[in-house]
């Protein structure tokens, strides 16, 4: 228990800022975090390599936060008076020492103002330092794909980023 321990108190502010990425409410990202670590603590046996961790966290995360938003279509279709998911988040301030980015204010600012498929490109390869191969895992797409999107996603950005630097300028 005291390694589960260690395990999550080293990927909980991790996982949490990447759920805050593609889910808007904080209770939300709290519940589906929880379902993260339950679904991770039954599984833990299945991960044969201690060097795949990362992708297989991010992959349970990632499937917790679809199921999330497919639970949430769901009951948006059962009662038409519910608002639908906001896409567009609010910054908020990591709390892993591990976020040193020049002007990080600015850029979690760009990445709030994406779609959710740039924004969680953008967090795995930057942010996460994931490489190519386990973002493909991930995603579940080819590597050749998510090159390509990363491209667009950091032209998308530093087109967000330029437009608002000219704003204040």
């Amino acid at each position: 228990m005291a390694a589960w321990d260690e395990l999550v108190a080293s990927w909980n502010d991790r996982l949490h800022y990447f759920l805050h990425r593609l889910i808007d409410h904080e209770h939300d990202v709290a519940n589906v975090l929880q379902e993260v670590w339950l679904n991770a603590f039954r599984n833990i046996g299945g991960l044969q390599q201690g060097a795949r961790l990362a992708p297989w966290l991010y992959t349970i995360a990632r499937r917790s936060a679809m199921n999330h938003y497919r639970g949430a279509y769901a009951r948006r279709a059962i009662d038409a008076d519910a608002p639908a998911p906001n896409a567009n988040l609010e910054p908020i301030e990591p709390t892993d020492d591990a976020f040193h980015l020049e002007n990080a204010e600015l850029v979690h600012f760009g990445l709030g103002r994406l779609e959710v498929p740039q924004r969680e490109l953008l967090t795995l390869y930057f942010l996460d330092d994931l490489s190519i191969a386990e973002i493909a895992t991930v995603l579940e797409i080819p590597p050749g794909t998510v090159k390509s999107r990363l491209s667009a996603a950091r032209r998308e950005l530093r087109r967000i980023l330029d437009e608002e630097a000219s704003r204040h300028e």
